[in-house]
């Protein structure tokens, strides 16, 4: 093979290699883009009645009682099952300050 087609042929390689880091670059761009479908594959499963209950249990064992029943009022319910699962991660991040 003479010198010139062996150019070629590299320039060829590096074009491919160029196109190939592109598309990884795009595909890259579009997962952590932050559109819906990204950030779907990367969400949370919501919490369960059950886990919440966990932790405010294992929070009045360790003498935050009176607070937990605030919190629970505060979220317009006299207990746990009473309260809308909308609000678990709210009640969760606010009981963690007990």
């Amino acid at each position: 093979m003479s010198k010139m087609s062996e150019m070629a042929a590299t320039i060829e390689e590096l074009r491919s290699a160029a196109a190939a880091i592109n598309e990884a670059a795009s595909w890259l761009a579009e997962q952590f883009s932050g559109n819906d479908e990204s950030e779907s594959l990367v969400k949370e499963p919501p919490l369960t009645l059950e886990a919440v209950r966990a932790v405010l249990a294992d929070k009045s064992r360790n003498g935050h009682t009176a607070e937990v029943r605030s919190l629970l009022q505060k979220y317009g319910a006299s207990k746990l099952s009473e309260i809308d699962p909308a609000n678990y991660n709210a009640l969760l991040a606010d009981a963690e300050v007990l």
